[in-house]
């Protein structure tokens, strides 16, 4: 009998990686130079029966970088206000620490090897990420130096939407248009996503691998 079909756990499921699900607002496109406004971040968990779901939540509204960039077409879009004393925004520093350390705790709990970012586009996310991780000097840090677990690709797969929105409600989940561009929301949403899409497979028969019939395809073009 396989591991997999021994005991389904977290670090069997997915390569002894970590999944952790994360959104970013920012003030620009550009990871180097334009700032990082606020980060959310899901870790995930998996009962005895291999079912995956959201487990605990970081947030943090985060002060722009000295010298970043600020572009107004970005703060129109996701309504957020830099300079809002309301915000109780906290450095990129103290805030990328945190999240290391509460990441490292999950890894070391799951006994997984390294933490993968899950996120919507998710390169976008991951490249903020890692720019804030380098500013701070975290280069010890418990994500994956470049493989990521992207949303709107699985869901382009599963069924047939990138946009968040509509592969939220294209596999029956509540998506409200008016919390959208916050990432405390999307990265709830998003991680909401990503275990409707993981645990569908499961119930399709796709996990664990036990059955090879199931892989099999007679569309396969022959070279």
């Amino acid at each position: 009998m396989s591991n997999y079909q021994e005991k389904q756990t977290l670090n069997n499921r997915f390569r002894n990686f970590y999944p952790v699900v994360i959104d970013v607002e920012t003030a620009g496109f550009n990871a180097q130079t334009d700032a990082l406004l606020e980060i959310a971040v899901v870790t995930l968990t998996m009962d005895e029966q291999g079912w995956i779901k959201k487990e605990s939540l970081l947030h943090f509204h985060i002060i722009p970088f000295k010298g970043s960039s600020i572009h107004p077409s970005s703060l129109a879009f996701n309504k957020i206000d830099p300079f809002n004393p309301l915000r109780s925004a906290i450095s990129e520093t103290e805030a990328m620490n945190q999240i290391c350390k509460f990441v490292k705790k999950g890894i070391e709990e799951t006994k997984c090897k390294k933490a993968i970012i899950v996120a919507h586009n998710a390169m976008f996310d991951y490249n903020f990420i890692m720019a804030a991780m380098h500013r701070s000097g975290l280069q010890n840090h418990p994500f994956h130096p470049f493989v990521t677990f992207d949303t709107a690709s699985l869901s382009g797969l599963v069924v047939g939407q990138t946009v968040l929105a509509k592969a939220c409600k294209a596999v029956g989940l509540v998506f409200d248009i008016n919390q959208a561009h916050s990432a405390l929301y999307d990265t709830l949403q998003t991680a909401n996503l990503f275990c409707e899409l993981v645990n569908k497979w499961k119930t399709l028969g796709g996990w664990p691998p036990k059955n090879t019939n199931f892989y099999k395809t007679n569309n396969v073009i022959q070279p």
